[in-house]
């Protein structure tokens, strides 16, 4: 039986959704093998998980461009020569848990889709504490220097200009595959006439659907104010995540004249939402993204943050997949001229399916497999070592004295 070990950390929602769409891949391929899927945070204490995952959320929000700058630093390590060692610190003393998990789940292969437990896995690697292959998963369209951790058995990332990040920074081609973000493979399997039917529209109108993420962060109240100008009759469709007052403040407004409006807490049917909307306004992230363009549906991308989203906007932007908003204004204006223009939304429709990447979990679940077979004969290679090795002679007291 191979054993998986999918590693995340809960910084936003898409680590942990990228790695569940592993998870079930590698059961759906191997319904014998053992996969199970942790968050590392969860081995932290509090005031880490603070520092670490509510911090980001919190700058991403508060003080998004000082992220970007945290970001392009962190990019170039020469630029933060006591920041980095600082920072290595203070994950292993935080995480000092993570080498007795290894030892308890003892995998076969580690998969991890974000760069805190590669991280991790890498420098037990090169202590020589840890054997089995590591592969690292990628989660935005760009590789940020972080990813980078060697040794690495195999990267999965989303996109050529990643794999030539990675090479920059020393990576082999031989160990890079382009895959694109795992996602829930429901995702792109729908025919959109039938969720139309399920949901209860017609189709009729055009259908805009606006996300605001897991967290249901940012300014989703004006995001929709400002969507109800556009003059084009449509479906408005908003989903707020987990922002339960948010939700209800939204439900509470009365019927527009002109646009219909369904007012969504978190669900678990988004593909279907996804496969029926012929716009995605959105917050760019590799997880969001990727579902939308495995649905074939454009993007309207808003408030990237620097950084990682930004460089998502930018590959769907010179792809054709998309437009971004700069500001609330130019939102509505881009969404009126993107639904009057059907030529066009068509055209960025067949861009944004030809970018998709529905099966990247189930290409990465199967490498993942070949790794976990590797790793059990690496295991048992050792072991065979091991019982081959001449038991240590154990000297009796009177056979230690005549020897001196």
């Amino acid at each position: 039986m191979r054993k998986i070990l999918v590693l995340s950390a809960s910084v936003g929602s898409g680590h942990g959704r990228a790695g569940d769409a592993v998870r079930a891949a590698a059961s759906e391929l191997d319904a014998s093998a053992a996969v199970k899927h942790l968050d590392v945070l969860e081995l932290a204490g509090p005031a880490f998980r603070a520092v670490y995952s509510d911090a980001y959320l919190k700058l991403a929000c508060s003080a998004p461009h000082l992220l970007g700058s945290l970001y392009d630093a962190f990019d170039r390590p020469a630029s933060l020569p006591l920041a980095e060692p600082l920072r290595l610190l203070m994950q292993r003393a935080s995480l000092s848990a993570f080498p007795r998990l290894l030892a308890r789940e003892a995998p076969d292969v580690l998969v991890c889709t974000h760069f805190l437990p590669a991280e991790l896995a890498s420098r037990l690697k090169r202590l020589g504490r840890l054997s089995v292959p590591l592969a690292v998963v990628v989660t935005d369209f760009d590789a940020h220097r972080l990813w980078v951790q060697a040794p690495c058995e195999r990267y999965f990332v989303a996109s050529p200009e990643a794999a030539a990040s990675l090479a920059g920074w020393g990576v082999g081609a031989e160990s890079v595959s382009i895959t694109g973000i795992p996602i829930d493979p429901r995702f792109g399997r729908l025919h959109r006439g039938e969720v139309l039917r399920r949901l209860g529209l017609s189709g009729e109108r055009p259908i805009v659907l606006q996300l605001s993420g897991g967290s249901g962060v940012g300014p989703m109240e004006q995001v929709f104010e400002w969507l109800l100008k556009v003059p084009i009759p449509m479906d408005l469709v908003v989903v707020t995540g987990r922002n339960e007052s948010a939700r209800r403040r939204l439900s509470g407004r009365p019927p527009h004249p002109r646009h219909g409006a369904r007012i969504l807490g978190f669900t678990d049917r988004l593909h279907d939402w996804m496969a029926a909307a012929d716009l995605v306004v959105t917050k760019p992230g590799g997880l969001t993204t990727s579902e939308a363009l495995a649905c074939g549906t454009p993007l309207v991308m808003i408030d990237p943050i620097p950084g990682q989203e930004t460089r998502n906007s930018d590959y769907v932007l010179e792809n054709g997949a998309g437009v971004k908003a700069n500001s609330l204004a130019g939102l509505a204006y881009k969404v009126e001229v993107l639904l009057e223009d059907r030529t066009r939304l068509a055209r960025m429709r067949r861009s944004a399916r030809a970018l998709g990447r529905p099966v990247a979990a189930f290409e990465i679940a199967q490498a993942a497999l070949d790794l976990a077979q590797r790793g059990r004969g690496q295991a048992q290679d050792e072991k065979a070592c091991r019982d081959l090795r001449p038991a240590p002679q154990v000297l009796r007291p009177q056979q230690g004295l005549q020897g001196r």
